[in-house]
């Protein structure tokens, strides 16, 4: 299936946690270890998990003024995080961002995924280069050299980060696998734990159930999971712990419709597709 997301961002991080995941709504604390220097030291880590009440809003092209009754925003990382409510930060953590990508070419190319001789992009966003996760050692470098955006999600006092593009292995053109993305996820997440933020799974449904425990993914965050059938994917794991963004321009019957779906999360927004600002004559903002 072709790719849907609509990813804004920068990239991702890495390294060490040993911790507990509760149910939705919980703070969760454990003994965490960050690993990223060459002396590991002990840390506590505390988490809380998005709420499962209220409405979400997906702010991604623009930051502005959270509408009434929102609990849940996410937001570019380069962004502040919306006052008074759960903000989640998002981070491209399996592809760089276009204007990232001479600086990859030129410092780091053997972390770029090449394939006869050239690098491999994703077709729907050609100005980003796939990441190269197919071994040990480049994920660890990947991992440490993105460390620093998590962290500074942390500092900026977001509570929680997803990672997109997870499914860059299906655009690899069989150069990576799925248990690549998954070990260097998995990286991710103990670094966001570590560093107190909750992680959620960024699409690719069909990984869900596995993929939860395996990383250590807390929630989920779904592009048109009503328009493709995929809700119940997210929530027969996540339970409430399930935000759902549909687009205007896709969308499948009426957004009454999606809302009404037995499958369908709690917490689904409709957006238009470039994720604009109130200001902008193509903003569209409705919740269930």
């Amino acid at each position: 299936m072709e790719p849907r997301r609509k990813r804004w961002l920068v990239t991702a991080l890495a390294i060490g946690l040993v911790g507990a995941v509760a149910a939705s709504g919980a703070i969760v604390a454990g003994a965490a270890t960050l690993s990223g220097d060459s002396h590991p030291t002990a840390v506590a880590a505390k988490w809380t998990l998005p709420p499962t009440t209220g409405f979400v809003d997906y702010q991604l092209g623009g930051s502005y003024t959270p509408p009434d009754g929102v609990t849940v925003v996410a937001r570019d990382a380069s962004s502040v995080p919306a006052k008074d409510v759960y903000s989640i930060c998002y981070l491209n953590g399996f592809q760089t961002q276009p204007a990232d990508r001479k600086w990859w070419l030129k410092k780091h190319k053997s972390l770029v995924l090449f394939r006869k001789g050239k690098p491999v992009i994703d077709q729907n966003w050609p100005d980003e280069l796939i990441l190269n996760t197919s071994t040990k050692s480049k994920r660890k470098a990947i991992a440490k050299i993105m460390a620093v955006k998590i962290k500074n999600c942390a500092k900026k006092g977001f509570d929680a980060v997803e990672f997109d593009n997870l499914d860059t292995f299906t655009r690899s053109k069989g150069k990576l696998s799925a248990g690549n993305n998954r070990e260097l996820a998995k990286l991710y997440a103990k670094t966001a734990h570590t560093a107190g933020l909750a992680v959620g799974q960024k699409n690719t449904a069909e990984y869900a159930r596995s993929w939860k425990k395996k990383v250590g993914f807390d929630f989920a965050v779904a592009e048109e999971c009503y328009r493709w059938d995929e809700c119940k994917a997210y929530t027969s794991v996540y339970g409430a712990a399930v935000i759902d963004i549909e687009y205007a321009d896709d969308l499948r019957g009426t957004f009454a419709d999606a809302c009404a779906a037995k499958s369908s999360p709690d917490l689904m927004v409709l957006r238009d597709r470039d994720l604009v600002t109130p200001k902008n004559r193509d903003y569209v903002f409705e919740h269930c």
